[in-house]
Parts: C-alpha cells; sequence; structure tokens
C-alpha cells in the first residue's frame, strides 16, 4: 500500500509539472493564456490535495481531500479537453496528458467510494452477540 501511495503521489506531481511544461510552450494569445493560467492551478492542485488527504487527521478529513483531489483532477481533464478543441495541443501531448489525468481522475473516485463506504460501514451498530 505504501508504494501505491508514493507511486500515486509521483505520478500526480509528474502530471503538473508536464502541464506546467505545456502551458510555457502555447501560443501568448489571451485565450491561451487564461486557460494556462487555470489547468496549472487545477493540475497541481491534484497532488498537494492528495498528499493533505494521506495526512488527513479523520476519516471524513480524508474524504473531503481527496474529493477536492478528485474534482481537480476532473477540473484538469476539462481544461485538456479545451485546449485539444482549439488545437493548442498535438494530438501526441493531448493524449498522453488526458490519459493520465483521466486515470488519476478514476483512481481518486474509487478511492472515495471505498473510503466513503467503509465509513458507513464502521458507523453503523454491530448485533448484539451473547457469548
Amino acid at each position: 500500500m505504501e508504494n501505491f501511495e508514493q507511486d500515486l503521489k509521483e505520478r500526480m506531481k509528474r502530471l503538473g509539472v508536464e502541464v506546467i511544461q505545456l502551458v510555457e510552450r502555447l501560443p501568448r494569445r489571451q485565450g491561451a493564456e487564461i486557460i494556462g493560467k487555470q489547468i496549472i492551478r487545477c493540475s497541481t492542485s491534484i497532488g498537494a490535495n492528495y498528499r493533505a488527504a494521506c495526512r488527513a487527521r479523520s476519516r471524513a478529513d480524508f474524504i473531503a481531500k481527496l474529493a477536492i483531489a478528485e474534482e481537480e483532477s476532473d477540473e484538469t481533464l476539462y481544461w485538456l479537453e479545451v485546449l485539444g478543441d482549439l488545437k493548442l495541443l498535438d494530438a501526441q501531448s493531448f493524449g498522453r496528458l488526458h490519459q493520465e489525468a483521466e486515470e488519476i481522475t478514476k483512481i481518486l473516485t474509487a478511492s472515495g467510494k471505498t473510503a466513503k463506504q467503509s465509513m458507513t460501514v464502521s458507523k453503523q451498530p454491530r448485533p448484539y452477540t451473547p457469548k
């Protein structure tokens, strides 16, 4: 589990770095600059919020921080799609970054669902069993 968590943190950081590098190659036009700022914020926020979730003080705190990371990951997908629609990304960069953001979003979504389910199960009273 520790390796999975560390690998995921690294993937999230790498995605943020690659998005920053991508934005630095965008044309210096108003629309591209505005989108560039948005996608840098959300793509780098994924890893920051996941790291915060890993240090959560409670399961509810973990779920809340994980949900923010999931939202930021989904927003990153949105901005990548906008850049793709505007033909500001080459197909290879778009495909690779979009796939990675999509995989991270799926992992965060599944993790959030699992955490919520286990929280619900742990809150239910245990049936009395006489000894």
